[in-house]
């Protein structure tokens, strides 16, 4: 069971085990960040659970993007409850290091395995063309992708590896594969 630190306390609660894995994919709106998620549930099988930010704040919540917004807290529990339930985890989404910084820091901190962090880095203009291609935002036009686009809002401390929008999903999907360590490792059978 996953249990949360008192607020304000500086006791770690430790989350997974040694074998788990944490992989964290940010970045701007049609990065790519849910497909390469997908990838590597695909390509991994059982035993990797995706948590989406999407899926969290705007289907289960429908909550807008705000500072302390209930979604965080929301993210930080599944995650921790997928790894304290032996599941390698992903953690996707725009999550913007001003208002999801501090969360997955802590998260990252309180991990037992090993956890790799990526952030897309696609220019303006290429989320624009990204985005012509998504059905699932309709109404979502140029002036909302502008005003969400942040251009490389990484996470202080350089704990992440930057990813171009030169790098193919396939590539990409390989990448965190092997970097992860997830290549080498078995699904679940059940």
């Amino acid at each position: 069971m996953c249990r949360r630190p008192v607020p304000g306390s500086l006791t770690a609660v430790h989350v997974g085990t040694a074998d788990t894995r944490l992989v964290v994919l940010r970045g701007n709106s049609a990065s790519g960040k849910s497909s390469v998620a997908a990838g590597i549930r695909d390509r991994f099988g059982r035993g990797l659970a995706l948590v989406g930010q999407d899926n969290l704040r705007r289907v289960v919540l429908r909550e807008r993007d705000l500072p302390g917004g209930a979604n965080i807290g929301l993210i930080d529990t599944v995650a921790r409850y997928a790894l304290d339930a032996g599941y390698h985890v992903v953690v996707e989404g725009i999550l913007y290091a001003s208002h999801y910084g501090e969360m997955l820091r802590r998260l990252r901190a309180d991990h037992r395995g090993p956890t790799h962090c990526y952030y897309l880095d696609v220019p303006f203009e290429e989320t624009l063309l990204r985005h012509a291609t998504k059905p699932d935002m309709p109404g979502v036009g140029e002036a909302e992708l502008r005003d969400w686009y942040r251009p490389r809002d990484l996470l202080p401390g350089g704990v992440e590896r930057v990813v171009g929008a030169e790098s193919s999903l396939e590539a990409t999907v390989d990448r965190v594969m092997r970097e992860s360590g997830l290549a080498l490792l078995p699904a679940r059978e059940r």
